[in-house]
């Protein structure tokens, strides 16, 4: 099987459920993310030499960390948390996951330094990792927050999205991250260290503990998210006139330029 079969067996079950991208529904989202598909996934990528490198990648990273303590958020069938435990096994690793597979739980139980739990406690982390995670949610930016609120001051996050339309779950509501998920981190408290060893995924470093602004945060997060269907809209239509690229915007988001022309009245009445 290549990645591409799996990817068109996941996008049929993902229809026959009903799951729609522009709505979330419990019910369908739990039916598809606990189907066996999820299962076959995680053997594909223990055979799958190139997912396999970049988990081990990951585990790498982590260990160069020294990290006692480690949350795997999202962690699913186990994978990574068994390749940073070969690593790390003075270790503990903790899995969370929203739909927690039960062959991932029976394959881990052997495994004394890793445990599936069900709520992961504030700052109580020296490291975390996520990986193929936030793609997959409506609203990354709280899934995010609650990530970092796990890590201790000074610690350690390893993370990975796949913001792309590779397959239907991955939202395309999260696309536009792919530009601006490091300014994100930054308005978080975090500071990009690097990368693993292969480029895959992001090392980050608490480096401080920060009161989401949550206003700031859906402002910027509404730039990000026009500046991406204008960019998109930029490839599609390389010819468009002027006119219609400002309808376009108008479009996307009708109050652009009554607030584009309100913050230069505000600029022109400081200056006075």
């Amino acid at each position: 099987m290549s990645l591409q079969d799996l990817y068109r067996l996941m996008d049929e079950i993902w229809m026959s459920y009903g799951c729609d991208a522009s709505h979330y529904d419990e019910k369908k989202y739990a039916q598809f993310y606990g189907h066996p598909i999820w299962l076959l996934n995680g053997i594909f990528v223990e055979q799958h030499a190139e997912s396999r490198g970049h988990r081990v990648a990951i585990a790498e990273a982590l260990r160069l960390t020294g990290s006692k303590t480690i949350l795997d958020f999202g962690g699913g069938f186990g994978t990574l948390a068994r390749l940073i435990s070969g690593l790390m096994p003075e270790s503990r690793i903790d899995i969370w996951d929203p739909f927690p597979p039960h062959h991932g739980i029976e394959v881990c139980k052997s495994i004394p330094n890793i445990q599936f739990i069900s709520s992961p406690h504030d700052e109580s982390y020296d490291a975390l990792t996520c990986t193929d995670v936030l793609e997959h949610v409506h609203d990354p930016l709280v899934l995010l927050v609650d990530m970092i609120a796990k890590v201790r001051l000074g610690g350690t996050l390893v993370i990975y999205n796949c913001f792309y339309p590779l397959i239907k779950c991955h939202l395309p509501c999260t696309f536009h991250f792919i530009r601006t998920f490091d300014e994100f981190c930054s308005m978080l408290g975090l500071d990009v260290v690097g990368k693993t060893s292969d480029d895959h995924a992001t090392i980050y470093k608490k480096v401080s503990s920060v009161v989401p602004d949550w206003t700031a945060l859906r402002k910027f997060e509404a730039q990000s998210r026009l500046s991406y269907r204008m960019e998109c809209w930029r490839k599609v239509n390389s010819g468009a006139s002027s006119l219609r690229y400002k309808l376009e915007i108008v479009r996307a988001s009708p109050f652009y330029y009554p607030d584009k022309f309100l913050s230069k009245l505000m600029d022109a009445v400081r200056r006075v």
